[in-house]
């Protein structure tokens, strides 16, 4: 009788991938957790349950087959794991590496409930197509067979990427715009290479050109090309933008010099770990080295910022958030690495000003949970009296994002929004109310997980690939 291979969470203690220490990976921008050993994660996949109804499962935006690659990689069967890991997910490499798996699968996993701790899926995970990558077994897309029919993608962020693999593999023609000089988006500009290291987003893009897809680079549509003209090249169009408008606060002393948005910080951060000229960090102004830093916000943009600060040589790093911890959006595992890495957090905290042009300071204002507002959650409440000054020679604000105004922007004043501005489309398929215009991702969420947008973009490219294999079924008849 086989040696059951699962099951030994009782016996196997929980243990992630080893930590690089605090001292040794502020220096740097490497990511923080090293690769798992073989054996290592054979161990850790064994632990998994394999339970009948399984919540990671259920509780993953791509409803990943997760019990099942688990016990292949505990079975030693890795590119059978890989395969099916791949069938569900774009990028699981990617998804192993930042996906905020405390509030998703790992969350939900039925062993924690139970008190013997988390499969440690999202490590898993990333070792699994880490390995498929070394092994040769991630190829560029062969088609079986070209389509005449083209899909024109605006943005190359996980949405539009996710979408552009599904169609390609059908024979689809594609073409992604952007307007930045590399593809990825948020992937490859606005999160830290600690948390994902940028070969791993340009590898990625490379598989997809090989593949056959194309890239118009440095195009700002409404600027350099029309959206109108996109639609006449295409025979479908998806809006993959994102949301890049920061949200602004309004206040005494906004917009003194050393106030700097969350986007363009991290943005000038990556472009400098690229080797890029980045004029705005050579000059000094978006180089955090020897400055007293102030962060303001609590989502994981804020703990980016942070954490890419005390990496550039911040003289001090400074996090006020108007809730207190329990109550913060960000993942807490990226709180505990930043409090371990030498970042202090303000809690209850909120600005009221700024002293100074450049700034010198951040008039503070101390707050306490009072009753729940709309969305159930305790509203802040100013205390009054209790304001004080924190020094300050940088102040970035993440206080999160909003979308452009895309119809005024594109000139397109037929695009359905929303009175937040993100486009309004159907249920599942992205379709807009124009003909052959679908979206996905942030544009139609607002700011979301990159795990929501690579579904929104493989579901987006399986609706219109059904649309276009009925319209050959009715031409053929």
């Amino acid at each position: 009788m086989a040696k059951q291979p699962m099951l030994k969470f009782v016996n196997v203690e929980r243990d992630m991938p080893e930590k690089r220490p605090p001292d040794l990976r502020r220096t740097d921008f490497k990511e923080i957790y090293a690769e798992y050993a073989d054996a290592k994660a054979k161990e850790q996949s064994s632990r998994c349950s394999q339970c009948g109804v399984p919540y990671c499962q259920s509780h993953c935006p791509l409803h990943n087959n997760i019990p099942d690659w688990l016990r292949l990689t505990a079975e030693g069967r890795l590119q059978e794991a890989y395969e099916v890991s791949q069938a569900t997910n774009t990028f699981p490499e990617i998804c192993g590496r930042i996906c905020p798996q405390d509030r998703l699968c790992e969350g939900n996993c039925v062993i924690e409930q139970s008190g013997h701790g988390t499969v440690t899926i999202g490590s898993v995970e990333k070792y699994i197509t880490d390995t498929a990558w070394e092994e040769g077994w991630v190829q560029p897309i062969k088609p079986h067979a070209e389509r005449t029919e083209s899909v024109g993608i605006i943005g190359a962020g996980p949405g539009g990427l996710a979408a552009a693999d599904v169609l390609r593999r059908q024979g689809v023609q594609v073409t992604i715009y952007d307007r930045y000089d590399r593809a990825g988006g948020l992937l490859t500009y606005g999160i830290p290479g600690f948390k994902l290291e940028k070969d791993v987003v340009m590898r990625r893009n490379e598989q997809l050109e090989q593949g056959g897809v194309t890239f118009e680079l440095n195009c700002d549509v409404g600027v350099d090309i029309s959206f109108a003209d996109i639609r006449a090249k295409h025979d479908a169009v998806i809006i993959a933008t994102g949301v890049y408008k920061t949200r602004e606060i309004q206040a005494p002393g906004v917009g003194v010099h050393g106030l700097e948005r969350a986007i363009d910080f991290l943005t000038a951060s990556n472009r400098k770990s690229f080797g890029d000229a980045v004029e705005e960090f050579d000059s000094g102004r978006m180089d955090a080295k020897g400055k007293r830093v102030v962060v303001i916000g609590g989502g994981d943009t804020a703990m980016d910022c942070v954490r890419t600060s005390i990496r550039q040589g911040a003289e001090s790093v400074k996090c006020l958030y108007r809730r207190d911890r329990a109550n913060m959006p960000g993942s807490q595992r990226e709180v505990a690495n930043a409090e371990e890495e030498g970042v202090q957090f303000e809690w209850l905290t909120a600005p009221k000003g700024f002293v100074g042009d450049p700034v010198t300071g951040v008039m503070v204002q101390k707050m306490r949970l009072g009753a729940p507002d709309a969305t159930g959650r305790q509203a802040p409440e100013v205390i009054e009296g209790a304001d004080y000054v924190e020094d300050a020679d940088l102040v970035i604000m993440a206080l999160g994002f909003e979308p452009e105004d895309l119809p005024t922007l594109w000139g397109e004043a037929d695009l359905p929004v929303t009175r937040w501005g993100t486009i309004t489309t159907e249920y599942v398929t992205g379709a807009t109310a124009l003909e052959g215009v679908y979206a996905v991702g942030d544009i139609v969420r607002g700011a979301s997980l990159v795990v929501w947008a690579i579904k929104d973009g493989r579901d987006c490219a399986e609706a219109i690939l059904a649309k276009m294999d009925a319209k050959t079924v009715l031409a053929a008849e």
